[in-house]
């Protein structure tokens, strides 16, 4: 998929923990965009094409309306992501004839959204307000959203959890079938500190996720999916933060920007630079990673890094990427779970296949010849 942001990260809205704060604090603001110059680049990366941003509904309706007209054309369908706060009845009406997935960034309603923060409190929950609506209108138009739902203290704190729950109770009444869930990429130590939980208060929101799913089987939270596939090796369909992400070249994330310049995921521009995108990916970090202890920041000897890979180089221990998540002993505890599960349904996992240090070998020689490893099977 190609990520459009015809604006670059700008955005109505300034959630205090976004990954693309550095950019906005180093000025790389994008003022305007070329359509055709927009649609001749995604021509060249094959498209389709989702609208991205910082907040793409800043971008106005006849030019969106060009934008997805010649989409569906070309794709047979559009998709974007947004914040939820500006959708009107004019999106609505083009997101239905132009065939547009809707995803909605959104951490709960009322008080659990105020990260997502709008210059003062009165005008955060107005704007919460709009994105609450929003969902509501799209479910009922029979075209329910995606939502990404990041977790943090404000909406996961153990004070706030049970209204987390009863919010994704009232989601799956309401329509919506898939909720992404992010742990909090903490661009820097302010953020960390006010806003991040800690290792054991993430792994008991995850737990407590996992268990909730058993009572919404309309509701999926694809991040226990995808781990429970990585775990039987079936790593076909699950995302990049699972598949050894080169932070140069970022495969999942061919970002085309405003003027048809190609760009990458912005989850590892910790300096506010966005780099341009390499022609050839590198493996470096996952080849070291293999090899490096755990107490230097590295993944050797654990029985999870064919599923895990180190995770997320965006969210690499001190804002390094090649270093390891600095959610390991989350997701090793969320792993083990899931692992667990599994052998309790009969089922094998790779954690524990005598053939996993072959399966690892055949994985490092993949990349150490410059090719994008999957799960050999």
């Amino acid at each position: 998929m190609v990520e459009l942001r015809p604006l670059g990260v700008r955005c109505n809205i300034q959630c205090q923990y976004c990954y693309q704060n550095p950019q906005r604090d180093a000025g790389n603001y994008a003022d305007d965009y070329d359509l055709e110059q927009m649609k001749a680049a995604i021509a060249l990366e094959g498209g389709p094409f989702a609208l991205f941003g910082g907040e793409p509904l800043l971008v106005p309706i006849k030019d969106l309306e060009q934008l997805w007209a010649w989409g569906l054309a070309r794709f047979g369908h559009n998709a974007l992501q947004t914040n939820g706060t500006l959708i009107t009845e004019d999106h609505v009406r083009m997101f239905k004839q132009y065939n547009v997935s809707v995803g909605i960034s959104v951490d709960g309603p009322g008080e659990l959204n105020d990260v997502r923060w709008h210059g003062t409190i009165e005008k955060t929950r107005e704007s919460t307000e709009k994105a609450e609506q929003a969902i509501s209108r799209l479910c009922q138009e029979g075209r329910p959203p995606s939502l990404i739902v990041t977790l943090h203290r404000v909406n996961a704190s153990p004070q706030r959890l049970p209204q987390l729950y009863t919010w994704m109770s009232e989601l799956e009444a309401m329509g919506i079938r898939s909720v992404r869930l992010h742990l909090l990429e903490s661009e820097n130590e302010v953020v960390r500190t006010k806003y991040a939980l800690s290792i054991r208060e993430n792994i008991a929101v995850l737990l407590g996720l996992l268990e909730l799913q058993r009572s919404l089987p309309l509701l999926t939270f694809d991040l226990f999916t995808e781990m429970r596939l990585m775990l039987k090796g079936e790593d076909q369909n699950t995302s990049c933060v699972w598949n050894a992400c080169d932070p140069y070249t970022t495969e999942a994330v061919r970002g085309v920007e405003g003027h048809g310049q190609r760009s990458n995921c912005g989850r590892t521009n910790k300096d506010g630079i966005d780099f341009g995108k390499g022609n050839v990916p590198g493996f470096e970090r996952y080849i070291a990673l293999y090899q490096t202890p755990q107490q230097y920041g590295g993944c050797s000897g654990c029985r999870f890094f064919l599923m895990c890979k180190g995770h997320c180089p965006g969210t690499a221990i001190d804002g390094d990427w090649r270093n390891r998540t600095e959610h390991c002993e989350v997701w090793k505890a969320i792993y083990t779970r899931l692992e667990a599960d599994l052998l309790a349904e009969g089922q094998g996992t790779l954690s524990l296949s005598s053939q996993r240090e072959y399966l690892e070998r055949a994985l490092i020689d993949s990349w150490s010849q410059g090719r994008t490893g999957v799960l050999p099977r």
